[in-house]
């Protein structure tokens, strides 16, 4: 009886032999277990109120639970009276600096006879699961889409430069078939999260009835239990692709379980096997991050005889929402001076835009997104440039240039250093330091800067 219980279907088949006159000797050798079981178990059922048919016609479940009323530490005295304190420690827990350890030394100057650290543990542990049940989520096709970044970052290097250059990695999952998405983006700010959001519908063909974000500043401005304050560029996203926002309450991963544990999941199956591979711009890398998620949307899945593109496929890729004929683009719109090089400076990316000379002095209206910058002149659309992120450098369009400057341009490096000239080339496009005077070029320092 020390070791594990014998099948209720066993012990049944020795109450009926007890029942019908046979002695222990015989039950143990028909049943093939010792002398001492088959009277332990008789002694259990002499004592039981029930008699023997009653017993008999328990099921299973009932009939071990009468013979098995289980661990009789839970029975003893030091337990009955611990267990009404149970609550008390679990408060106390949640004050600064108070521990278990702590809890367990206060409990045994009162109860000197009272449990070591391991039971107190033990016991203390179980009691705060009992008061945290998890429920089970119901999810259907086309409901939800769970979005997260990883906590985790990806690189590439800058081929000239050889800087590392670190980025954040999207993650997103739909939680009925468990299909999933990543791509890596330079930052989690507004603009980068709507791209990756984008490119995430896009990719999965369809938009789902509503998105579930965490509560990062580029989705919600101000986090509430009940009503978050949303980012409007977010809702603006939301009315354009016709699906709503509901955020996952602060502090509460259990919302979004589904999406943290596919973060751990790629950890193993996109960095760990990109871990010896070097990229050296973003494409390639989101490139080789597509590859391995599509390596785990078609592995098949534990305990399913399907992986989870072929349920996306099947159930839930039909159900989304059809996708508008553009993509939304965040519009962000500034007033500034155009210089007297016929740039104006975008502070933001510090990037110079050139505009067309005869604007120089005067102000322009530009509106940009993450892919164009639009420039605006009393309602006219002057220029337009596509956006730029590298600092300190210029993006010229010649014909904005006055006709000299477009005639310098033209020149080669080599004229102007057979000339006597030092041509300093840190980009190409425009002449920052020639005016609009033709005799620029014979001052007395002949320097020509090129950018």
């Amino acid at each position: 009886m020390a070791g594990t219980p014998k099948r209720m279907s066993q012990v049944k088949q020795l109450l009926k032999m007890h029942s019908q006159g046979m002695g222990i000797k015989t039950i143990a050798r028909n049943l093939g277990i010792s002398k001492n079981t088959v009277k332990s178990y008789l002694n259990k059922i002499s004592s039981d109120s029930l008699s023997t048919q009653e017993l008999l016609n328990l099921a299973d479940p009932e009939l071990e639970a009468r013979l098995f009323s289980g661990n009789p530490a839970y029975k003893q005295e030091r337990y009955q009276g611990f267990k009404q304190q149970l609550s008390f420690y679990v408060k106390e827990l949640k004050r600064v600096g108070v521990t278990r350890h702590l809890l367990w030394e206060e409990y045994k100057q009162t109860h000197p006879e009272g449990y070591e650290y391991t039971q107190f543990c033990y016991h203390l542990r179980q009691y705060e699961k009992s008061q945290n049940p998890s429920a089970v989520l119901q999810h259907h096709p086309g409901d939800k889409l769970y979005i997260d970044f990883a906590g985790k970052l990806l690189c590439y290097y800058d081929r000239q430069t050889g800087e590392q250059i670190k980025v954040q990695v999207f993650v997103s999952t739909l939680p009925y078939s468990d299909y999933s998405f990543a791509i890596a983006v330079r930052s989690q700010k507004i603009e980068d999260f709507i791209h990756a959001l984008t490119v995430c519908l896009k990719a999965m063909g369809g938009v789902p009835q509503t998105i579930v974000p965490d509560n990062l500043k580029a989705a919600v401005i101000k986090a509430d239990r009940y009503e978050p304050t949303l980012n409007q560029a977010l809702e603006d996203f939301a009315n354009h692709y016709g699906t709503t926002i509901t955020p996952a309450r602060a502090a509460k991963p259990k919302d979004k379980s589904l999406v943290e544990d596919k973060v751990s999941l790629l950890y193993t199956r996109v960095y760990a096997k990109l871990r010896n591979n070097t990229f050296f711009d973003l494409p390639s890398l989101n490139s080789a991050i597509t590859q391995k998620v599509k390596d785990h949307n078609q592995t098949r899945m534990q305990r399913k005889e399907y992986c989870r593109e072929e349920k996306f496929l099947a159930d839930e890729k039909h159900t989304l929402a059809p996708l508008p004929e553009k993509d939304f683009e965040i519009k962000y719109y500034k007033e500034y001076k155009v210089a007297q090089n016929n740039h104006i400076y975008m502070s933001k990316d510090r990037h110079y835009y050139s505009v067309p000379y005869t604007y120089i002095g005067k102000k322009v209206k530009v509106i940009y997104t993450r892919s164009i910058v639009r420039i605006y002149s009393k309602g006219t659309l002057i220029a337009n440039h596509p956006r730029s992120y590298k600092k300190a450098s210029y993006s010229t369009q010649k014909e904005h240039l006055c006709s000299h400057h477009q005639y310098y341009l033209s020149r080669s490096p080599e004229y102007y250093m057979q000339r006597g000239y030092k041509y300093s080339e840190t980009s190409i496009s425009t002449l920052k330091h020639c005016s609009s005077r033709t005799n620029t070029l014979n001052n007395s320092t002949k320097v020509v800067k090129v950018y």
